[in-house]
């Protein structure tokens, strides 16, 4: 007999599997010989009171064979000589999961991704963070398995509704992701254990028929009675198929320039900016575990992390992937623009927990601070100075060059203590960091936008109040976090999905503004992959 049941218990208990063993025996009121094993469905902390729990949702076998019961792999197909051909621009999370959904429905997928495969790209960061030479085209955000492989693995999402996480979950677990994450409250892969991953997945779309071809950026491509006939890439290659998945990111402006220039409908989306902030993950895990910094989390918690929202004068200022025991990275994918961003490894070890920490930006505080208080330090906006389609673009684009200036070049990161910055002071010190390139001490007032600044001072006197210790001056923020998602959304119609001028283009991910982390932007590769299948029928 196989039973699901509920319990709560102490970290400590939690991680020895004799006690919970012995825990379900009392609760079913059988002997613990009866019960031959049990399987975790789910598992979460409950740190709201004084002591902490564990909850564990488990699968207990009574009076009958232990046998751990896991989904059904998904079985590939061979599409080598499939009729239908659908090119995917880009190969993160949304490219990737779109090419496999299509191998699922038969159709060969045929991927352009405009940076190097997933070990290529180590080389070109470990260059950025110990030289400060920037690849263009292969970084954090550029390259096989896109922004998410190298910032972190965070699979948490609310977005639910839009698709089949389990299925997420369970192809990642596939392809070589620790099981665990099926049943962890926020599973987490770190971005140590991607790589791996990533290939795994390659070396499947291209054993069932697919292809895969790095350094091939997308350039132009040729429309025919509003149909994509082919695409152009920086080589020099034409590329030939039925559909063309844009699934690029939210960091290809190139892409969202050429969309405009080919008069192609793109709209301006809000999106937030603001800064990464940094504590000892000892600090942390004292406001969120009740226990004396000096005393630690002990043996049986994880690096604990943190989720905080609050409204100021109206305006959304909310933590933004935070990363226990994490690093704050260089993110940036334009000369002399500057950009941060955080992630951590799968055990989450470093001494630093960070976290983004941002402002939603809407249309209206654009176009005025445009005219009033946001200045370029080099040079005036050069180019669609009066398109309103990628004003937020131009924004973004404007608030990353004034960073790297305020840091002196060379991605070293305008910084500040966080008590200073809400004072309006420069710091004549600054705390140890994790961020590889350095910190110059700035007031981080000058280099954002008036309202998002003061937003964010009064954003940190509330989360002060929330979590008891986090106002301190032994905080430093690193500006600017202002990838949090896409300023720039590319239409598609709600049902067939593709654009609304272009019959067989089909915007994707967080690129296209429909996605906001790998998970989300898995699903909607899915669901687009979908779509297409449908027009097959």
């Amino acid at each position: 007999m196989q039973q699901e049941i509920q319990l709560q218990l102490s970290p400590k208990d939690a991680a020895d599997a004799a006690t919970i063993q012995t825990e379900l025996a009392r609760y079913l009121a059988v002997q613990p010989k009866k019960i031959s094993g049990f399987q975790i469905l789910k598992k979460s902390i409950d740190a709201r009171k004084q002591e902490v729990k564990i909850n564990l949702k488990l699968r207990a076998f009574v009076d009958e064979a232990f046998q751990e019961i896991f989904p059904p792999e998904f079985n590939f197909p061979d599409v080598r000589r499939s009729k239908n051909r659908s090119i995917i621009i880009g190969a993160g999370p949304a490219g990737l999961f779109a090419a496999l959904e299509l191998i699922l429905q038969g159709i060969k997928p045929i991927i352009l991704e405009r940076g190097k495969d997933v070990r290529e790209r180590r080389r070109d960061l470990a260059i950025l963070n110990r030289e400060g030479i920037l690849n263009e085209e292969s970084n954090y955000c550029f390259g096989e398995g896109g922004a998410g492989t190298y910032s972190d693995g965070k699979l948490y999402t609310r977005s639910n509704k839009r698709g089949n996480i389990d299925k997420i979950l369970q192809l990642l677990v596939q392809f070589g992701a620790d099981p665990s994450i099926l049943y962890t409250a926020h599973p987490h892969i770190g971005t140590n254990k991607l790589p791996g991953i990533i290939e795994s997945i390659r070396s499947q779309i291209i054993g069932s028929g697919g292809e895969v071809h790095f350094n091939q950026k997308l350039t132009d491509f040729s429309i025919e009675r509003s149909l994509i006939k082919s695409v152009k890439t920086a080589t020099g290659d034409l590329f030939e198929g039925d559909q063309v998945i844009l699934a690029t990111g939210h960091s290809a402006k190139d892409i969202f320039c050429l969309l405009e220039e080919k008069n192609i409908l793109i709209e301006p989306k809000p999106f937030a900016l603001g800064v990464r902030i940094e504590h000892p993950q000892q600090l942390i895990d004292s406001i969120q575990y009740h226990c004396p910094v000096w005393q630690g989390r002990g043996n049986y918690l994880p690096p604990a992390s943190y989720q905080l929202v609050d409204q100021v004068n109206n305006r959304g200022v909310f933590s933004f992937c935070m990363c226990p025991g994490g690093i704050i990275a260089t993110a940036s994918t334009s000369q002399e623009m500057l950009v941060v961003n955080g992630w951590s490894p799968s055990k989450r070890n470093n001494p630093f927990a960070n976290s983004g920490m941002v402002v939603q930006v809407e249309l209206e505080d654009v176009m005025k601070g445009m005219r009033d208080k946001v200045e370029d330090p080099d040079r005036s906006v050069r180019r669609r100075k009066t398109s309103e389609r990628l004003v937020l673009h131009d924004f973004q684009e404007m608030v990353e060059r004034k960073a790297f200036a305020s840091g002196g070049g060379a991605y070293v990161a305008p910084a500040q203590r966080m008590t200073d910055f809400i004072n309006g002071k420069i710091s004549n010190s600054l705390p140890a960091t994790s961020y590889l390139r350095g910190v110059h001490s700035v007031d981080i007032n000058e280099v954002l936008p008036e309202f998002i600044s003061k937003t964010l001072r009064e954003g940190f006197k509330s989360f002060g109040k929330k979590m008891k210790g986090y106002l301190t001056e032994e905080a430093i923020i690193v500006a600017p976090e202002s990838r949090t998602s896409s300023p720039v959304r590319i239409p598609r119609g709600q049902e067939k999905l593709h654009h609304p001028q272009i019959k067989n283009l089909y915007p994707c991910g967080e690129g296209a503004g429909y996605a906001g982390g790998i998970v989300s932007a898995a699903m909607d590769g899915i669901k687009v992959a979908h779509a297409i299948q449908a027009t097959h029928q």
